[in-house]
């Protein structure tokens, strides 16, 4: 997309405030809804202690899943099936994702457990956290679907698209790696291709025309809240950017 593009679609806004995701240290935002069944704490109790990122330590493909492959990163997972139809859809690559929301959690393993998946880790807390022990360069694909919008000005520093994890997204993903955005949120959307077009030096975006943005690509699932969010009458817009 040309300079003029992104001019088009992401007029001039304000400055954020100082601080972003990488700098506060802090997650936002409750980490449980419903009281779990049984069946579901059992998956807590004992399928994610088997497939969780290690606490601490280099968070590479060889030390979690025995062999070098491909590596894929979500942050913020939702419900995981965006995670699990990816790594049912590329067996031979693997899959971390993260989220603090203990419903959500619990809802990727229900997937984990049904599609027979062994090639996926996951981890219940700070994203950054995780992905500040990859190694750079080591990412093929980097995910951010429907993050929280903080539409207020003054969260916008909250925001997951912010100078300080883009940055931390170009440096983990190889060269032709790709970062995958998605939000239906107006705010959110225009505060991200801000951000992004201060970042043209490390990313291209992959797009040529409207299209490209509106229309979900190929191997992209629905996810629940996109559903909901369609259903709510919201427009949803879908971004790639490739690692140069």
């Amino acid at each position: 997309m040309t300079r003029a593009g992104f001019a088009a679609i992401a007029p001039a806004m304000s400055a954020n405030k100082p601080g972003d995701p990488t700098t506060l240290n802090r997650l936002y935002g409750r980490g449980k809804g419903r009281p779990l069944r049984k069946g579901q704490q059992a998956l807590v109790d004992e399928l994610l202690p088997q497939i969780s990122v290690p606490e601490d330590g280099p968070v590479t493909a060889q030390r979690l899943f025995g062999q070098d492959c491909p590596l894929h990163f979500e942050i913020g997972f939702g419900g995981g099936e965006h995670l699990a139809y990816r790594a049912d859809l590329l067996p031979d690559h693997g899959f971390i994702g993260c989220e603090p929301f203990l419903n959500g959690v619990v809802g990727a393993l229900t997937h984990i457990r049904d599609a027979h998946l062994t090639n996926v880790r996951l981890h219940m807390g700070d994203a950054l956290d995780v992905l500040s022990r990859v190694p750079d360069g080591a990412l093929s694909f980097l995910y951010l679907l429907h993050p929280d919008p903080w539409p207020k000005a003054r969260h916008a520093k909250r925001r997951m698209v912010n100078d300080g994890p883009v940055d931390m997204f170009a440096a983990k993903l190889r060269p032709g790696g790709e970062f995958r955005f998605g939000t239906d949120h107006p705010v959110y959307l225009r505060h991200a291709l801000m951000v992004m077009s201060r970042h043209r030096e490390a990313f291209d975006w992959l797009c040529e025309k409207p299209a490209d943005f509106q229309n979900r690509p190929g191997g992209w699932p629905e996810t629940r809240y996109e559903a909901k969010a369609r259903r709510q009458g919201h427009e949803v817009w879908y971004f790639r950017y490739r690692r140069r």
